[in-house]
């Protein structure tokens, strides 16, 4: 699939001192596109990561949504603390010093910059709907952004740690459920101990409760990060099981 690196610019006052990364609030972003054969116009993906940052692997699975006829991007949310880290797998002192710093509304920005992108700046994307995705903490930003940023169409949550929790001053996410409007896919895992069953049955209850269209799973012998295939965690069945409900969702309510 055709890929690039796209820089994300933020509104507001720059100076002309060739700021950039964290400084100058320019959020990198992993771009793939379906073939130009295929088409110019496209709806589009946004391919949120796990907490290693925009990973080889989160390039993969953006291609892979590229391949099912979307424009799918991932932006490097860790970008106030440096321009594009990708961590290890066995990093996680650095892994969570970077989740440690995330803020929910900071968060939220740069959701709405990246459904900005999609709406404005890319000719591809222009005036067809966008989906979002996520893994991990990415999982968690997939259901805040449902929450918070308007312009999505459908989300699909990916064992979203923490959602119960905020990041920041507050509120966590759990809390403005009352304000999804869009339908909520979520893919999850029995071992998983964050989310653990029992906070997967209170997210369940809670977006039951206010209404919200759903549909979640929980896989059997699955643990967190299961559909990283670059992990020891990975689980092939439930991977491509969670992906084909997630195609299909974006396919009825995004495509």
């Amino acid at each position: 699939m055709p890929s690039f690196w796209e820089n994300l610019r933020f509104p507001g006052e720059r100076e002309m001192d060739d700021l950039h990364g964290a400084q100058g609030q320019d959020m990198v972003t992993y771009v793939s596109s379906p073939s130009p054969s295929k088409g110019n116009s496209f709806p589009a993906v946004i391919v949120i990561m796990e907490a290693f940052g925009v990973t080889g692997h989160i390039e993969k699975v953006c291609d892979q949504y590229a391949a099912n006829g979307y424009v799918a991007i991932a932006p490097a949310l860790y970008h106030r603390q440096h321009p594009n880290p990708k961590l290890g797998y066995d990093e996680m002192p650095a892994v969570q010093q970077y989740m440690g710093a995330l803020r929910d509304d900071e968060i939220v920005e740069d959701i709405n910059v990246a459904i900005d992108y999609l709406q404005h700046r890319n000719q591809r994307t222009a005036g067809n709907k966008i989906g979002i995705v996520g893994y991990c903490v990415g999982g968690r930003i997939a259901y805040l952004a449902a929450a918070s940023c308007p312009g999505l169409s459908a989300a699909s949550v990916y064992y979203g740690g923490r959602i119960l929790v905020p990041f920041g001053d507050g509120p966590a996410p759990i809390v403005l459920t009352n304000k999804i409007k869009i339908p909520v896919m979520g893919n999850f895992g029995e071992l998983d101990e964050n989310p653990s069953p029992a906070d997967v049955a209170t997210i369940e209850a809670t977006v039951k409760g206010a209404g919200v269209t759903y549909d979640f799973k929980s896989y059997p012998g699955a643990g967190h990060g299961f559909n990283c295939d670059d992990r020891g965690s990975y689980n092939e069945a439930a991977a491509k099981d969670a992906f084909s409900r997630t195609l299909g969702w974006f396919d009825k309510y995004v495509k």
